[in-house]
């Protein structure tokens, strides 16, 4: 009996010798280079005030810019690389079994149930809903290596079906959530209380730092059951968990230069399985707004216009007016209507008696297209880039209109090219207003005056500046491309926003289980 008492003791000790320091992941990074490789994923009806059974909410996921690490199941432990995502409290993989058509599956790496002597067969259905379909399969138990530590009876989803083709380009196989048991879809334990409640943590706590240089070969790091001092400068600042659930807490406001958003308080949430920072969608369009950010194709409308303005000029002057959407292929060659009369308007109002000289302003015939062909690079982007973003043949004819009609208007106001092309930018921005629901852009030559902005959590301001709220996509080849780092997103309890890593790679952040509460700091 003395010897089991020694040999419990001493396996107490050597426990406790395991745990003296905190287990650490390091997180890898996929480039920022396909924004349009974006999926959505579920924010789950158990958020809802009211009854929700059945719906959800979807979250645009940019799985091109996101933070994961491995981890392995199984024993012998087979190895997934995982987004740590405290947005969700579920556990998946690709399965073995996974579908005959499930392209994603087949290009990862997946769970093989036969290969493991720890398994557990369970077979509960498992799934969540996700903007490009269902991702579903069923729940299996087996031994997860976790941070260096063996969490055992952990259950999991084999996924079966994974939706849509955002999943076949990822760089992950699957997915660890993070998050409170009480989203769990079935109920599932979440490995990080597994492994509180198996003792594997020194203390109830998880912290991320992500690295935000796009150069660095380290992405960043989790550590789990405590703090790295080195991550974080000053002081953490502790806010309460407000609901359970999400990792939800309260933000006083937000602000952007002279203009307050939230001024009330409003909901928040830490995030790490998002790469933008998630709002109202009307908050968010001020913002966008007052940081200069328009859709995509507004961006590549304005790009083109400022190319091509000298050649549109000369169109303008050159031919009857009547003909210049026809011959570029916009409008029908004979009957076009003025459609465009309220926009114009608004434009026209811009020229209010200014009398200044066309700067620069030519003539030279060799640039006009002939009758019947078409500006390669404006029919371009109206046929081809404005089309893959759902704008009708409509729009384009009625923006074709609206530019010629303004064009005309300006050049006998004697306006100059730079007042011209900034009011055919306006013209990009009200043409495609609402077709584009892709991510916003700026300019990127414009963000050392683009201002910052604040959000205010519990008394203390949070500062974003334009170089951390903006993307900026690198591509071979292009220029580079500067992504506004919000985006609209309205849910039924909201207002709500969803601080993803555009603010967690800002201020190193600490996950406190224990104590249900969230500290911010100056990242390292």
């Amino acid at each position: 009996q003395s010897c089991k008492m020694i040999r419990a003791l001493v396996s107490v000790f050597l426990l406790a010798g395991c745990l003296a320091e905190p287990l650490r992941i390091s997180l890898k990074k996929v480039p920022a280079n396909q924004l349009q490789a974006r999926t959505t994923r579920p924010y789950l009806h158990a958020l809802a005030k009211n009854s929700l059974t059945g719906s959800s909410v979807p979250l645009h996921n940019f799985l091109d810019a996101q933070y994961f690490g491995e981890i392995g199941l199984g024993t012998p432990q087979q190895l997934f690389s995982v987004i740590f995502d405290t947005g969700s409290s579920n556990l998946w993989v690709p399965s073995s079994n996974c579908a005959l058509f499930n392209l994603a599956c087949h290009l990862h790496r997946k769970y093989n149930a036969a290969k493991s002597q720890t398994f557990k067969a369970n077979g509960t259905k498992f799934a969540i809903e996700y903007g490009s379909g269902s991702l579903d399969g069923y729940i299996s138990v087996d031994t997860l290596t976790f941070g260096g530590v063996k969490v055992l009876n952990q259950g999991f989803a084999e996924a079966v079906n994974e939706p849509g083709l955002a999943f076949v380009a990822a760089k992950f196989d699957g997915l660890l959530g993070m998050g409170f048991p009480q989203i769990a879809v079935a109920k599932v334990v979440p490995p990080i209380q597994n492994m509180i409640d198996q003792g594997l943590l020194e203390e109830p706590v998880f912290s991320f730092w992500l690295n935000r240089d796009p150069d660095a070969p380290n992405g960043g790091e989790l550590v789990l059951g405590g703090v790295d001092p080195a991550h974080f400068k000053g002081e953490q600042l502790w806010v309460p968990v407000t609901r359970q659930g999400y990792w939800q807490f309260q933000l006083d406001s937000m602000q952007v230069g002279a203009s307050k958003l939230c001024p009330n308080g409003c909901a928040a949430i830490a995030d790490t399985g998002t790469s933008l920072i998630a709002g109202p969608t009307d908050e968010v369009a001020s913002i966008n707004k007052a940081i200069g950010a328009s859709s995509a194709v507004a961006m590549q409308c304005k790009s083109i216009v400022q190319e091509y303005l000298p050649l549109i000029i000369s169109a303008v002057e050159d031919m009857p007016l009547d003909a210049i959407c026809g011959t570029l292929g916009l409008c029908p060659a004979a009957g076009m209507a003025a459609k465009v009369e309220s926009v114009s308007r608004r434009l026209m109002s811009r020229l209010g008696g200014q009398k200044a000289i066309l700067a620069g302003r030519t003539r030279d015939t060799t640039l006009l297209p002939e009758q019947g062909s078409a500006v390669p690079a404006w029919a371009k982007l109206m046929s081809a880039n404005s089309q893959a973003a759902g704008v009708q043949a409509g729009v384009l004819c009625d923006f074709c209109q609206a530019a010629v009609q303004y064009v005309k208007i300006a050049l006998a106001s004697n306006e100059t090219v730079e007042q011209i092309a900034n009011a055919m930018g306006d013209l990009c921005d009200s043409a495609f207003a609402g077709l584009d629901a892709g991510p916003s852009q700026v300019e990127c030559k414009k963000l050392p005056s683009m201002p910052n902005i604040t959000l205010k959590i519990a008394g203390r301001d949070f500062i974003l500046t334009p170089e951390q709220y903006v993307l900026k996509i690198e591509s071979a080849g292009a220029d580079p491309q500067c992504i506004s780092g919000f985006m609209g997103l309205d849910v039924p309890v909201g207002p709500l926003w969803i601080l993803g890593d555009i603010f967690l790679g800002a201020y190193h952040t600490v996950f406190d289980v224990g104590q249900s509460r969230l500290g911010f700091a100056d990242a390292a």
